[in-house]
């Protein structure tokens, strides 16, 4: 899958990614990866903008650490992150919901009140 079909998504991702613990950023790639079962294969290039992005918005916070001898800047989420997250899945929901109603078969159509 690529970066574009993505678009819109990526940062939800990553923030679901960073529920879980704190993370390096190949690690983070990894576990799109894992997750996804090998759909998501993102190059850094386009993982870690969208990670100074969340930074900046105050969702994520890094610090540097030492993984396997190497200096490698972590990440993890904020309580902001936390709460954007929550908002990403509302959101997700939503529009599942509501494009399954033309995209799935046997999907029953909305009522009106």
């Amino acid at each position: 899958m690529k970066a574009q079909a993505l678009h819109g998504h990526l940062d939800a991702l990553l923030l679901a990614v960073l529920e879980q613990g704190a993370l390096h950023g190949y690690a983070i790639i990894e576990a799109l990866r894992a997750r996804s079962d090998g759909s998501l294969d993102l190059p850094t290039g386009t993982i870690y903008p969208a990670l100074r992005r969340l930074e900046r918005a105050g969702h994520v916070a890094s610090t540097w650490s030492t993984v396997n001898g190497r200096e490698r800047r972590t990440y993890q989420l904020t309580d902001s992150g936390r709460r954007a997250l929550a908002g990403e899945r509302d959101g997700w929901h939503e529009f599942r919901t509501t494009v399954g109603r033309f995209l799935d078969p046997g999907s029953p159509p909305a009522t009106s009140a």
